[in-house]
């Protein structure tokens, strides 16, 4: 809460417990102007519990000193009450203008979903069939659709999805080699987001760790060596979050599928980032989906989010005779995503199958964005604003990267508007908490509006929130 600044002269001369008689009742509180104004947008419980907040908050600085009357304990309670809810305001889910310049910003959700994949989810919102024919009436597998979606889009035999692709490493190690060894190299020992790490992956599948290898070097006789009556499996694990240089060395799939085909071992590819198509034309490289299904894995994991450009989900592509195991597992059931991610799913496999996935998913409208592109909509925005907050403003060039443990190290040319403020975190606080929500940067000491990740349809709104932000008074 703000420190207290109200003092009163009469209320001098009081002893501590006149003054904590002063505090407000709650049912005093619910009456006044402030709090009822904001009494429809929440629930009476938790106004209560926020004004009782605020009343604790005062009673602690009056024993600390503070010298409130009647009127200013009423005032104090107050402020403390629309902090609280300022500060709920700021948890509370809400869309977002992203102007940090990372295109799978983690705690922005990642990939923005395209409009069809939006528009399906909408229709899946009330009854949908899930389960059923509409042909025939009857039931059908959960996904099935979906399922042959992602068998044509990767050339897989067969597909399954689950709600993120932790989960599915989870559980094709659990169904191929739970209680067996599986073979990994000790470089691709990674630390996924919320900081769990691979090993402790393993360990709740049930599989055991067989580390081979070095951090940097790793050849192909080491998992020829590993290799026993007690080896589950082989997996390749993309470190789709850093980048690994210098002297380094290790197989790659193709040579892995080789040696698995000769000794009869199975082999995982955990892609992670879901790359589905080449993006070296936008100077980024990450393995394709597609050429390790080509190369034979006989699974390929991949994350439905990220570099897929739809919502959060982990998609397993592979053997249908290994895919049929997977989704028989008991695990299955408290794993399976729900009909919204499914929809989504469904339209952006639907949008990677069109041949043409560059009109339709923002990820990829993003990346594909020239340098000059950006300028333009700099200048657009420039172009909407008074003079007097024009003139704070320069267009800079930046550097945006694809972030969301995708491409990791990218560096992609962009422009951006740095702001020409004394207080950045004041007036970066002030773009986060207005409406529309706006999230920049920190670039050089100067705050900067990278707009490779503004969608064009949001430069209006974003000149309305740079000109209230940069007015003085407002």
């Amino acid at each position: 809460m703000p420190p207290l600044t109200v003092t009163d002269r009469d209320s001098t001369s009081m002893t501590n417990a006149e003054r904590l008689r002063h505090l407000p009742a709650v049912d005093q509180i619910l009456r006044q102007h402030d709090v009822a104004l904001i009494s429809d947008a929440y629930s009476r419980p938790q106004l209560i519990a926020w004004i009782r907040m605020a009343v604790d908050e005062c009673r602690r600085e009056i024993l600390r000193g503070a010298k409130l009357d009647k009127k200013s304990a009423m005032q104090c309670v107050i402020r403390g009450t629309l902090h609280q809810c300022q500060l709920e305001d700021g948890r509370r889910q809400t869309s977002v203008i992203n102007a940090t310049g990372i295109l799978l910003h983690t705690n922005l959700g990642r990939a923005p979903l395209a409009a069809r994949a939006i528009q399906r989810m909408v229709q899946s919102a009330g009854y949908a069939n899930v389960e059923m024919d509409l042909r025939s009436g009857k039931r059908n597998h959960r996904g099935e659709r979906i399922f042959d979606l992602l068998a044509q889009l990767t050339g897989a035999e067969d597909a399954v999805v689950v709600n993120n692709c932790a989960a599915a490493t989870i559980l094709v190690l659990q169904v191929m080699a739970a209680g067996k060894e599986v073979i990994v190299s000790r470089g691709q020992l990674v630390e996924i987001g919320g900081g769990f790490r691979l090993p402790e992956v393993f360990a709740a599948s049930g599989a055991v760790l067989r580390e081979v290898g070095t951090t940097n070097r790793t050849y192909l006789r080491d998992y020829e060596h590993a290799i026993g009556e007690n080896t589950g499996a082989i997996i390749r694990v993309h470190r789709s979050n850093f980048f690994q240089g210098g002297f380094v060395t290790e197989p790659d799939i193709a040579e892995l599928i080789s040696l698995g085909k000769q000794r009869g071992v199975p082999v995982i590819d955990d892609l992670g980032s879901g790359c589905i198509k080449d993006l070296s034309k936008f100077g980024l490289k990450e393995p394709a989906v597609t050429d390790s299904v080509a190369a034979g894995a006989d699974l390929a994991l991949f994350s439905g989010d990220k570099l897929f450009g739809g919502p959060q989900a982990g998609i397993v592509v592979g053997k249908a005779k290994l895919v049929k195991l997977l989704r028989r597992h008991p695990m299955m059931r408290a794993l399976r995503t729900d009909k919204m991610t499914l929809a989504a799913i469904e339209a952006t496999a639907e949008i990677h199958l069109s041949g043409n996935p560059m009109q339709e998913l923002p990820l990829l409208q993003m990346l594909s964005k020239t340098v000059a592109d950006v300028r333009t909509d700099c200048k657009r925005v420039l172009e909407r604003l008074p003079a007097a907050v024009a003139n704070r403003i320069e267009i800079c060039e930046c550097t945006s990267s694809v972030g969301g443990g995708s491409v990791p190290g990218s560096q992609i040319a962009s422009c951006g508007l740095v702001l020409n403020v004394e207080n950045n975190d004041a007036v970066a606080k002030s773009f986060r908490t207005g409406s529309p929500a706006v999230v920049p940067r920190i670039h050089n000491d100067a705050i900067m509006l990278d707009l490779r990740t503004v969608d064009a349809t949001q430069l209006d709104a974003l000149a309305v929130r740079v000109e209230e932000c940069l007015t003085p008074g407002q």
